[in-house]
């Protein structure tokens, strides 16, 4: 892909996402020009990020690319200490290579972001202040999401394939193989082997919970607090029940995982 950019705007952004998950703004797809930007960005401090589970945003690409070299970008990413674990915004045809990746393909979920992660090199000019105007009356605080019925698949979900329970729980009877995907508003629960990526509170919901009889995933989440697993399952845990929450307060939600009590 070759395109002109603005010249205020930069091959890259971070943004915070609520819960912990960064999101990165991408405009370029080449990962040498990626590096010299990141590198011109974060001072060339490689631990930047400590680690922390990060979303590809692609929506601000200036024109859609022929491929995208995923190796070379996720080891970029990884570079500087960022974990990759699903892509939004992305064609089709692209998307397909995100899952063979094994990213989450995350359109549609809700990830609260809260603007720029890594201040802008320029100051903008000055505006004259306004007049000061009456505060506004407090905003009633938001309605706890509300979900209704529960979606159950009867059949195994094998490599590829997606579901996603809009506004619902799910219950998988026969259980997924590694890299099949599944997404919902609500708890997802898992008679039987729970593989490949289970996206949980989809929609914010920080009560929902992940359960499986066998836990063996590659990718949990709840509520956008993302694990992988590429350093294997816990023994305490691998092809056994187990059960994912949230814990910690508000400002502090992390994932706990647990074993799961079925006597």
């Amino acid at each position: 892909m070759s395109a002109v950019q603005p010249p205020t705007a930069r091959p890259i952004d971070f943004r915070d996402a609520t819960l912990g998950t960064t999101v990165a703004v991408l405009r370029l797809v080449e990962p040498h020009l990626l590096a010299d930007a990141m590198h011109k960005m974060l001072g060339g401090m490689p631990d930047f990020f400590s680690g922390e589970p990060a979303i590809l945003d692609f929506a601000e690409l200036a024109g859609e690319p022929e491929r995208i070299d995923w190796a070379g970008l996720l080891s970029l990413m990884r570079r500087f200490q960022l974990q990759p674990v699903g892509v939004r915004n992305l064609a089709p045809e692209l998307a397909a290579g995100a899952r063979k990746a094994g990213l989450a393909v995350l359109d549609g979920i809700a990830l609260g972001e809260r603007g720029a992660k890594v201040p802008a090199a320029e100051t903008p000019p000055q505006r004259p202040a306004a007049a000061p105007v009456p505060a506004p009356a407090p905003a009633a605080p938001p309605a706890a999401p509300v979900r209704a019925g529960t979606m159950i698949v009867e059949r195994p979900l094998r490599s590829g394939q997606q579901v996603y329970a809009r506004g619902a729980d799910l219950v998988l009877l026969a259980g997924m193989s590694n890299g099949a995907e599944v997404i919902a508003d609500g708890s997802i629960h898992c008679y039987g082997p729970l593989r490949g990526r289970a996206i949980a509170g989809a929609q914010g919901d920080t009560t929902a919970r992940i359960l499986s009889t066998n836990f063996g995933p590659e990718i949990v989440s709840i509520a956008g607090i993302y694990k992988t697993f590429e350093n294997g399952i816990p023994a305490a845990l691998a092809g056994k029940p187990a059960h994912v929450r949230l814990t910690g307060g508000d400002r502090e939600h992390r994932l706990a995982l647990e074993p799961l009590q079925l006597d």
